[in-house]
């Protein structure tokens, strides 16, 4: 005969679907298309964000904000003072600080539910697969040609969706890559530009403000693709120009042709593409041997192109000014009896500044890393910018 008395079942955690969901998202939970299931989706949700600068700040503050459950951050670079204009990640006591402990630190005191996973090494073919297949959505928040192709290819390849975005001077833009039957970047560029031939936000500029609104729309269709809820820019690329507050788009369907999501492709294996810096020519020269030619008080002509309010903030002691779109018409106030030696600030205007001038019949070597190298190995007293 029974006691009467019935062993209550072991209480169970909580999971994602069974939670409660806190009341700071009560706002965006109101919303119909959203809802509380929405919530729990997002709270689900893994999202990584290669690249914790000016287009992963913002993203990672409001994808925090929204409640997603797992951010990785990929960055392995350290805050510098000049990033303070645009990355708003960071303050001024961040300078010097490994960017991720920065970012986490930040991005947890916003939302402490987040689970912030810092991952501090670059973004290469020997770890590029294995980060994108642990996440379901995938912020492209980098600065340069080579780690945006892989990026690219390993969305595809992992069948991820890649949230595109860029900033240059005053214009950017943003899209979704990598999706079923959507096309992939390289639909829209299928190979690497030539080393040098496009200068980086580090040489031509960016305003500030850009990388906010490109890296906050991506945020957005972060949040659509882990939600499902509107219509994400699946083969659309939205076009803004800050200068004339003006946005267009342009329809990119899918390639069938394409090397890595067409119908037959070509690209199977991860594929590291060397950035314009890291490709060192005969006609190059470090900084190192520069300075060991000042030493020995060897001939040659040192050749700023870089533009005037550039100078103005720092130069090489003996160089001579001749901003890059002048130099066609200043070839004739050039030494022909002489190495010519040119530099900018980190290298890309410098190439082509001296491809032009040895096509022109000028001995002229391009200093790798221009200016900035100089200042971080040669001369510190330099004002960084």
């Amino acid at each position: 005969m029974g006691t009467g008395l019935v062993t209550p079942a072991p209480e169970q955690a909580p999971t994602v679907e069974t939670a409660p969901v806190p009341l700071r998202y009560h706002r965006q939970m109101i919303l119909p298309e959203l809802g509380i299931e929405g919530q729990r989706k997002l709270r689900a949700g893994r999202v990584l964000i290669v690249g914790a600068g000016g287009l992963g700040s913002p993203a990672a503050l409001y994808l925090a904000a929204a409640g997603v459950g797992r951010m990785g951050l990929v960055d392995f670079d350290a805050v510098d003072e000049t990033n303070l204009q645009r990355q708003i990640l960071y303050g001024a006591a961040d300078v010097g600080q490994p960017k991720l402990a920065a970012a986490s630190s930040r991005l947890r005191g916003l939302n402490p539910d987040v689970d912030v996973v810092c991952h501090e090494a670059p973004f290469g073919v020997d770890n590029a697969l294995a980060l994108v297949r642990a996440y379901d959505v995938v912020i492209d928040g980098t600065d340069n040609f080579p780690t945006r192709y892989l990026v690219n290819d390993a969305c595809v390849m992992a069948g991820t969706p890649n949230v595109y975005g860029s900033v240059f001077r005053f214009e950017g833009q943003a899209s979704v890559f990598a999706t079923p039957q959507g096309p992939c970047y390289r639909c829209l560029h299928p190979e690497p530009p030539p080393a040098g031939l496009i200068p980086n936000c580090a040489e031509a500029g960016v305003l500030g403000v850009l990388p906010g609104l490109i890296g906050t729309v991506q945020a957005t269709e972060a949040i659509k693709m882990l939600t499902g809820i509107g219509d994400g820019l699946i083969g659309r690329v939205l076009l803004y120009d800050a200068l004339r507050l003006r946005f267009r788009e342009i329809v990119l369907p899918r390639d069938p042709a394409c090397p890595v999501c067409g119908d037959a492709p070509t690209i199977r294996t991860l594929v590291a593409y060397r950035d314009a810096c890291e490709t060192r020519t005969d006609v190059d020269m470090t900084v190192e041997e520069l300075h060991q030619w000042r030493r020995d008080e060897r001939s040659h002509v040192l050749v700023d192109v870089r533009e005037p309010s550039e100078a103005a903030i720092c130069r090489i002691d003996g160089s001579v000014l001749v901003p890059l779109a002048s130099l066609p018409v200043r070839l004739a106030d050039l030494p022909t009896d002489r190495p010519i030696v040119v530099h900018c600030k980190g290298g890309g205007r410098s190439a082509r500044a001296t491809a032009m001038l040895r096509a022109q019949g000028f001995d002229a070597h391009n200093l790798t890393g221009g200016i900035a190298a100089w200042t971080d190995r040669i001369d510190p007293t330099l004002r960084r910018y």
